[in-house]
């Protein structure tokens, strides 16, 4: 039987990797509809290889799109705008399965949405739960959605867990003979530079990974070490397991996607090339497994595997962020929206790499943190963020 798939940012790296699988087989899986921000033509292109049912763009872009579909006679495709167009796709009764892969605080609504209608959501979107985590795994549990992590980290730890732990209660402790989840971290492109070298390097190089193929905004997050504070702070919501219970390893390699350590002195990890394919054909069959175009590790050719300690004093942005996942209520809701807003005005030559950090640490200093049971309580914890933060650049910018 075929599985309706919408797919929540499909001109992405995410998106595009997960359309390769989807191609693959064909047979099992129907794409409804797909979501896209700025690449009309990308988007049109994507229209025509997998006719979808539904297009969803901002409403500055619907009569450029509308134009674009008419001449590629695909007019048949219903066009929905804005973030009210996300939410009726992700939620939409056809769908089956929804790809979450839209950057940043955008996707938390639709993310929510097909959480929500009871969907298999592949959750690529790690800033859905960095702001709103109890909501969302409270949501899950509430309307029974399988809610699979893509990100390869999570998508690792969750392959290495027990079968039913994501089932068990949650409490915050190790459970079901786990006692610690070590999560992995390539290290970014800057991992030997010097502090001083890191004030003066540029947005392309810092946009250029060692091992991933990623956008611009993960790209430099991962080069600050913000991306694995974000994975932390997922890690935790996710497997219900407090802060301290998870260690950040720098694997430079990327071989070794992220570990799980038991009472029993095991230490079990999920290794493979660095390829999304792998990890979102994983959730997307889940329990089964389905074949990708990756080719299997060759362990005489990556016969070399490193590790050590995150330098937490060049790239402060780790120890913000695990401060931000103890703090709790809004402090992690605060962490990402000035996160977005700093590494935005780097992308724009505003402020210098380290101003990232800084950025986001003064922000975190100047807003006071609430408890985050109600989600207009992170929305607006997210709006007054995102002020103090630009505020903040305009003060210091280059």
């Amino acid at each position: 039987m075929s599985q309706s798939v919408c797919i929540l940012g499909v001109t992405g790296s995410i998106g595009q990797s997960t359309l390769k699988i989807l191609q693959q087989h064909a047979e099992h899986y129907t794409v409804f509809a797909v979501t896209a921000h700025s690449r009309m033509q990308e988007l049109v292109d994507i229209c025509q290889q997998f006719q979808p049912e539904i297009a969803v763009v901002p409403q500055a872009k619907v009569d450029e799109l509308r134009q674009l579909l008419v001449a590629a006679n695909l007019q048949n495709i219903e066009i929905l705008a804005d973030e009210a167009g996300l939410i009726a796709v992700a939620e939409h009764p056809e769908v089956d399965v929804v790809m979450a892969a839209i950057v940043g605080a955008a996707g938390l609504m639709p993310t929510l949405a097909a959480v929500k209608a009871g969907k298999r959501v592949l959750l690529a979107n790690k800033e859905a739960l960095v702001m709103s985590g109890e909501i969302m795994m409270q949501a899950a549990h509430d309307h029974q959605a399988l809610l699979l992590p893509v990100d390869s980290e999570h998508n690792a730890i969750f392959q290495c867990l027990p079968q039913t732990y994501l089932q068990a209660e949650r409490h915050g402790q190790p459970k079901l003979g786990v006692s610690g989840i070590l999560l992995t971290a390539s290290g970014g492109p800057f991992l030997k530079h010097s502090l001083d070298e890191l004030h003066n390097v540029t947005p392309a190089q810092a946009c250029k990974h060692p091992n991933w193929s990623m956008g611009q905004k993960i790209s430099v997050d991962s080069a600050t070490l913000m991306n694995k504070g974000l994975e932390l702070i997922e890690a935790c919501h996710l497997f219900s397991i407090e802060e301290h219970f998870v260690t950040v390893v720098v694997h430079p390699q990327s071989i070794i996607h992220s570990m799980v350590q038991y009472v029993d002195g095991s230490t079990l990890a999920q290794m493979g090339n660095p390829d999304m394919c792998t990890p979102i054909a994983h959730a997307l069959a889940w329990p089964e497994r389905i074949q990708t175009h990756v080719p299997a590790l060759d362990l005489f050719k990556n016969h070399q595997l490193d590790f050590q300690a995150p330098d937490t004093h060049r790239f402060p942005a780790l120890s913000l962020a695990r401060q931000a996942m103890k703090t709790g209520g809004t402090a992690p809701a605060i962490l990402n929206a000035a996160n977005e807003i700093a590494v935005a005005a780097f992308l724009n030559q505003q402020v210098g790499f380290m101003g990232i950090p800084a950025i986001v640490e003064h922000t975190l200093n100047t807003i006071p943190h609430q408890a985050a049971t109600q989600l207009d309580v992170i929305l607006e914890a997210d709006q007054n963020a995102r002020h103090v933060a630009q505020q903040y650049v305009v003060n210091i910018g280059i």
